[in-house]
Protein backbone atom coordinates (compact mmCIF):
# COMPACT_ATOMS: atom_id res chain seq x y z
CA UNK A 1 0.00 0.00 0.00
CA UNK A 2 0.94 3.43 -0.15
CA UNK A 3 1.84 4.24 3.46
CA UNK A 4 0.78 7.38 5.18
CA UNK A 5 3.58 9.66 5.74
CA UNK A 6 5.73 9.29 8.76
CA UNK A 7 4.17 5.29 9.63
CA UNK A 8 7.56 3.66 9.10
CA UNK A 9 9.60 6.38 11.26
CA UNK A 10 6.87 6.50 13.84
CA UNK A 11 7.19 2.84 14.54
CA UNK A 12 10.57 2.17 13.56
CA UNK A 13 11.41 1.81 17.88
CA UNK A 14 8.68 -0.69 18.46
CA UNK A 15 9.21 -4.70 18.03
CA UNK A 16 8.06 -5.88 15.18
CA UNK A 17 4.40 -7.01 16.29
CA UNK A 18 4.05 -3.88 17.77
CA UNK A 19 5.05 -1.71 14.37
CA UNK A 20 2.72 -4.17 12.62
CA UNK A 21 -0.14 -3.62 14.77
CA UNK A 22 0.53 0.73 14.48
CA UNK A 23 1.08 0.35 11.00
CA UNK A 24 -2.34 -1.46 9.97
CA UNK A 25 -3.93 0.79 12.57
CA UNK A 26 -2.92 4.03 10.84
CA UNK A 27 -3.96 2.73 7.36
CA UNK A 28 -7.09 1.77 8.31
CA UNK A 29 -7.64 5.39 9.80
CA UNK A 30 -6.38 6.85 6.77
CA UNK A 31 -8.27 4.58 4.65
CA UNK A 32 -12.02 5.53 6.39
CA UNK A 33 -11.38 9.01 6.02
CA UNK A 34 -10.54 8.75 2.32
CA UNK A 35 -13.56 6.53 1.92
CA UNK A 36 -15.83 8.37 4.06
CA UNK A 37 -19.78 8.39 2.75
CA UNK A 38 -21.92 11.26 3.29
CA UNK A 39 -24.54 10.36 6.55
CA UNK A 40 -27.16 8.22 5.17
CA UNK A 41 -30.47 9.71 6.54
CA UNK A 42 -32.08 5.92 7.37
CA UNK A 43 -28.64 4.66 8.75
CA UNK A 44 -29.20 4.27 12.87
CA UNK A 45 -27.54 6.71 14.98
CA UNK A 46 -24.02 6.06 15.57
CA UNK A 47 -22.30 4.45 18.17
CA UNK A 48 -19.05 5.65 18.52
CA UNK A 49 -17.44 3.98 21.62
CA UNK A 50 -18.36 0.33 20.21
CA UNK A 51 -17.40 -1.73 17.70
CA UNK A 52 -16.78 -5.03 16.35
CA UNK A 53 -13.52 -6.69 15.07
CA UNK A 54 -13.59 -10.03 12.63
CA UNK A 55 -10.84 -12.42 12.03
CA UNK A 56 -11.19 -13.54 7.97
CA UNK A 57 -10.06 -17.30 7.50
CA UNK A 58 -12.29 -19.41 8.64
CA UNK A 59 -13.94 -17.15 10.66
CA UNK A 60 -15.68 -14.80 7.96
CA UNK A 61 -14.77 -16.77 4.50
CA UNK A 62 -14.11 -20.81 4.23
CA UNK A 63 -10.41 -21.56 3.90
CA UNK A 64 -7.41 -19.08 3.89
CA UNK A 65 -8.24 -15.23 1.69
CA UNK A 66 -4.27 -15.26 1.08
CA UNK A 67 -4.51 -18.70 -0.55
CA UNK A 68 -7.85 -18.22 -2.43
CA UNK A 69 -5.65 -14.35 -3.74
CA UNK A 70 -2.56 -16.75 -4.71
CA UNK A 71 -4.66 -19.22 -6.58
CA UNK A 72 -6.14 -16.32 -8.89
CA UNK A 73 -2.93 -14.98 -9.31
CA UNK A 74 -1.36 -17.96 -10.51
CA UNK A 75 -3.50 -18.04 -13.13
CA UNK A 76 -2.70 -14.93 -13.97
CA UNK A 77 0.93 -15.96 -14.56
CA UNK A 78 2.12 -14.19 -11.76
CA UNK A 79 3.89 -17.21 -10.31
CA UNK A 80 3.80 -21.05 -11.13
CA UNK A 81 1.55 -23.77 -10.01
CA UNK A 82 4.43 -25.29 -8.38
CA UNK A 83 5.13 -21.63 -6.78
CA UNK A 84 1.54 -22.23 -5.26
CA UNK A 85 1.93 -25.47 -3.88
CA UNK A 86 4.69 -24.36 -2.12
CA UNK A 87 2.90 -21.63 -1.03
CA UNK A 88 0.26 -24.22 0.28
CA UNK A 89 2.26 -26.20 2.44
CA UNK A 90 4.29 -23.19 3.78
CA UNK A 91 0.53 -21.64 4.65
CA UNK A 92 -0.57 -25.11 6.10
CA UNK A 93 2.02 -25.55 7.91
CA UNK A 94 2.18 -21.88 9.19
CA UNK A 95 -1.80 -22.38 10.48
CA UNK A 96 -1.80 -25.64 11.70
CA UNK A 97 1.20 -25.41 13.57
CA UNK A 98 -0.26 -22.55 15.98
CA UNK A 99 2.50 -20.68 17.75
CA UNK A 100 5.24 -20.86 14.92
CA UNK A 101 8.91 -20.37 16.40
CA UNK A 102 10.86 -17.30 15.82
CA UNK A 103 12.56 -18.10 12.81
CA UNK A 104 9.78 -19.81 11.01
CA UNK A 105 7.61 -16.49 11.86
CA UNK A 106 11.05 -14.31 10.70
CA UNK A 107 10.86 -16.49 7.39
CA UNK A 108 7.13 -15.74 6.68
CA UNK A 109 7.64 -11.92 7.03
CA UNK A 110 10.50 -12.10 4.63
CA UNK A 111 8.63 -14.15 2.12
CA UNK A 112 5.19 -13.32 2.40
CA UNK A 113 4.80 -10.95 -0.23
CA UNK A 114 8.10 -11.33 -2.19
CA UNK A 115 6.09 -12.30 -5.15
CA UNK A 116 4.66 -8.76 -5.82
CA UNK A 117 8.12 -7.17 -5.61
CA UNK A 118 8.29 -4.37 -8.03
CA UNK A 119 4.47 -4.68 -8.73
CA UNK A 120 2.05 -1.92 -8.97
CA UNK A 121 -0.26 -1.36 -5.96
CA UNK A 122 -2.88 -0.41 -8.57
CA UNK A 123 -2.61 -3.06 -10.80
CA UNK A 124 -2.45 -5.73 -7.31
CA UNK A 125 -5.41 -4.12 -6.18
CA UNK A 126 -7.60 -4.47 -9.49
CA UNK A 127 -6.77 -7.80 -9.49
CA UNK A 128 -7.89 -8.55 -6.17
CA UNK A 129 -10.98 -7.06 -6.98
CA UNK A 130 -11.72 -9.58 -9.92
CA UNK A 131 -10.13 -12.91 -7.50
CA UNK A 132 -13.01 -12.06 -5.13
CA UNK A 133 -15.71 -12.48 -7.36
CA UNK A 134 -14.37 -15.01 -9.02
CA UNK A 135 -13.22 -17.05 -5.96
CA UNK A 136 -14.30 -15.46 -2.57
CA UNK A 137 -17.58 -14.02 -3.03
CA UNK A 138 -19.20 -17.68 -2.64
CA UNK A 139 -16.76 -18.22 0.57
CA UNK A 140 -18.60 -15.68 3.01
CA UNK A 141 -20.16 -17.34 5.67
CA UNK A 142 -23.96 -16.69 6.40
CA UNK A 143 -23.84 -16.61 9.91
CA UNK A 144 -20.86 -14.28 10.29
CA UNK A 145 -22.32 -12.00 7.85
CA UNK A 146 -24.75 -11.81 9.90
CA UNK A 147 -23.32 -10.91 13.17
CA UNK A 148 -21.28 -8.23 11.44
CA UNK A 149 -24.65 -6.85 9.99
CA UNK A 150 -26.01 -6.85 13.41
CA UNK A 151 -23.33 -4.65 15.01
CA UNK A 152 -23.96 -2.25 11.85
CA UNK A 153 -27.73 -2.22 12.44
CA UNK A 154 -26.77 -1.09 15.81
CA UNK A 155 -24.44 2.09 15.15
CA UNK A 156 -21.47 0.28 15.44
CA UNK A 157 -18.17 0.32 13.26
CA UNK A 158 -17.14 -3.29 11.84
CA UNK A 159 -13.66 -3.71 11.14
CA UNK A 160 -11.92 -6.98 9.73
CA UNK A 161 -8.78 -8.06 11.71
CA UNK A 162 -6.23 -10.64 9.48
CA UNK A 163 -3.22 -11.83 8.36
CA UNK A 164 -3.72 -11.13 4.70
CA UNK A 165 -2.43 -7.90 3.01
CA UNK A 166 -4.19 -5.16 4.09
CA UNK A 167 -5.52 -4.20 0.62
CA UNK A 168 -6.91 -7.52 -0.37
CA UNK A 169 -8.83 -6.83 3.37
CA UNK A 170 -10.26 -3.66 2.34
CA UNK A 171 -11.49 -5.46 -0.85
CA UNK A 172 -13.47 -7.70 1.31
CA UNK A 173 -14.42 -5.27 3.56
CA UNK A 174 -15.64 -2.90 1.38
CA UNK A 175 -17.76 -5.81 -0.67
CA UNK A 176 -19.46 -6.74 2.82
CA UNK A 177 -20.45 -3.14 3.48
CA UNK A 178 -17.87 -3.08 6.38
CA UNK A 179 -16.22 -0.05 8.04
CA UNK A 180 -12.68 -1.15 7.02
CA UNK A 181 -10.09 -3.70 7.73
CA UNK A 182 -6.52 -3.95 9.61
CA UNK A 183 -4.55 -5.91 7.45
CA UNK A 184 -0.60 -6.75 6.95
CA UNK A 185 1.03 -3.62 5.50
CA UNK A 186 3.40 -3.94 3.16
CA UNK A 187 6.04 -1.48 2.00
CA UNK A 188 5.55 0.34 -1.05
CA UNK A 189 7.77 3.48 -2.77
CA UNK A 190 6.27 5.53 -5.78
CA UNK A 191 3.40 3.42 -5.98
CA UNK A 192 5.25 0.14 -6.08
CA UNK A 193 5.75 -2.94 -3.55
CA UNK A 194 9.26 -3.11 -2.43
CA UNK A 195 8.48 -6.64 -1.25
CA UNK A 196 8.96 -6.17 2.28
CA UNK A 197 6.55 -5.51 5.07
CA UNK A 198 5.95 -2.91 8.16
CA UNK A 199 6.83 -4.80 10.88
CA UNK A 200 5.35 -8.93 10.77
CA UNK A 201 2.56 -10.21 9.28
CA UNK A 202 -0.61 -8.95 11.44
CA UNK A 203 -0.87 -12.71 13.50
CA UNK A 204 -1.09 -13.39 16.95
CA UNK A 205 -0.19 -10.19 19.39
CA UNK A 206 -0.02 -8.04 16.32
CA UNK A 207 -3.09 -8.02 16.09
CA UNK A 208 -4.25 -7.32 19.66
CA UNK A 209 -1.52 -3.90 19.01
CA UNK A 210 -3.81 -3.46 15.77
CA UNK A 211 -7.02 -3.09 17.59
CA UNK A 212 -6.11 -1.04 20.17
CA UNK A 213 -3.90 1.23 18.44
CA UNK A 214 -7.23 1.66 16.60
CA UNK A 215 -9.40 1.63 19.24
CA UNK A 216 -6.78 4.73 20.78
CA UNK A 217 -7.12 6.73 17.66
CA UNK A 218 -11.22 6.56 17.62
CA UNK A 219 -11.98 6.80 20.83
CA UNK A 220 -12.96 3.04 21.29
CA UNK A 221 -13.92 1.71 24.67
CA UNK A 222 -12.98 -2.02 24.24
CA UNK A 223 -14.83 -2.90 27.13
CA UNK A 224 -18.14 -1.94 24.71
CA UNK A 225 -16.37 -4.03 21.74
CA UNK A 226 -16.29 -7.25 20.18
CA UNK A 227 -13.94 -9.59 18.48
CA UNK A 228 -14.52 -12.82 16.40
CA UNK A 229 -12.30 -15.88 15.60
CA UNK A 230 -11.86 -18.94 14.99
CA UNK A 231 -7.99 -19.86 15.62
CA UNK A 232 -6.55 -19.73 19.72
CA UNK A 233 -3.36 -17.65 17.67
CA UNK A 234 -6.00 -14.81 18.01
CA UNK A 235 -6.65 -15.06 21.77
CA UNK A 236 -4.57 -11.46 22.21
CA UNK A 237 -7.23 -10.15 20.00
CA UNK A 238 -10.17 -11.85 21.90
CA UNK A 239 -8.54 -10.81 25.33
CA UNK A 240 -8.36 -7.09 24.64
CA UNK A 241 -12.43 -6.39 24.17
CA UNK A 242 -14.78 -6.85 26.60
CA UNK A 243 -16.93 -9.79 24.70
CA UNK A 244 -15.32 -12.31 22.49
CA UNK A 245 -16.65 -14.92 20.29
CA UNK A 246 -15.22 -17.87 19.36
CA UNK A 247 -16.61 -18.92 15.40
CA UNK A 248 -15.68 -21.94 13.58
CA UNK A 249 -13.76 -22.67 16.71
CA UNK A 250 -10.27 -24.73 16.32
CA UNK A 251 -10.11 -27.51 19.43
CA UNK A 252 -7.28 -25.27 21.10
CA UNK A 253 -9.94 -22.17 21.40
CA UNK A 254 -12.79 -24.02 21.89
CA UNK A 255 -10.89 -25.21 25.05
CA UNK A 256 -10.10 -21.43 25.71
CA UNK A 257 -13.74 -20.32 25.42
CA UNK A 258 -15.83 -22.68 27.62
CA UNK A 259 -12.45 -21.90 30.36
CA UNK A 260 -13.11 -18.58 30.05
CA UNK A 261 -17.06 -18.37 29.24
CA UNK A 262 -16.96 -16.98 26.50
CA UNK A 263 -19.43 -17.21 23.63
CA UNK A 264 -19.20 -19.70 20.89
CA UNK A 265 -20.65 -19.74 17.20
CA UNK A 266 -20.41 -22.88 14.77
CA UNK A 267 -21.70 -22.12 11.46
CA UNK A 268 -20.06 -25.75 10.00
CA UNK A 269 -22.21 -28.77 9.32
CA UNK A 270 -22.32 -31.07 11.75
CA UNK A 271 -19.99 -33.43 9.97
CA UNK A 272 -17.31 -30.68 9.78
CA UNK A 273 -18.06 -29.58 13.43
CA UNK A 274 -17.19 -32.88 14.67
CA UNK A 275 -13.91 -33.02 13.34
CA UNK A 276 -13.15 -29.55 15.61
CA UNK A 277 -9.27 -32.03 17.10
CA UNK A 278 -7.95 -31.08 13.87
CA UNK A 279 -7.49 -27.47 13.08
CA UNK A 280 -10.23 -25.91 10.83
CA UNK A 281 -7.83 -25.06 7.71
CA UNK A 282 -6.16 -28.30 7.60
CA UNK A 283 -9.09 -30.08 5.20
CA UNK A 284 -9.19 -26.86 3.07
CA UNK A 285 -5.20 -26.39 3.15
CA UNK A 286 -4.19 -29.84 2.31
CA UNK A 287 -6.89 -30.26 -0.70
CA UNK A 288 -5.75 -26.83 -1.88
CA UNK A 289 -2.11 -28.09 -1.80
CA UNK A 290 -2.67 -31.18 -3.77
CA UNK A 291 -4.57 -29.90 -5.85
CA UNK A 292 -1.71 -27.04 -6.84
CA UNK A 293 0.96 -29.75 -6.43
CA UNK A 294 -1.26 -32.07 -9.06
CA UNK A 295 -1.32 -29.43 -11.04
CA UNK A 296 2.23 -28.31 -11.41
CA UNK A 297 2.98 -32.20 -11.63
CA UNK A 298 0.85 -32.33 -14.94
CA UNK A 299 2.56 -29.26 -16.36
CA UNK A 300 5.66 -30.02 -16.02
Amino acid sequence: MAEEPGVLERATALDPAQRAGQASAAAAVAAESADQQPPDADAPPPDLTAAAFFDVDNTMMVGASIFHFARGLAARKFFTTSDLAGFAWQQLKFRVGGREDKGGIAGHRDTALSFVAGRPVAEVVALGEEIYDELMADRIWAGTRALAQMHLDAGQRVWLVTATPVELARIIARRLGLTGALGTVAESVDGLYTGRLVGEILHGPAKAHAVRALAASEGLDLRRCTAYSDSVNDVPMLSAVGTAVAVNPDSELRDVAKARSWQIRDFRTGRKAARIGVPSVLGAGALAGAVAAGMAYRRR
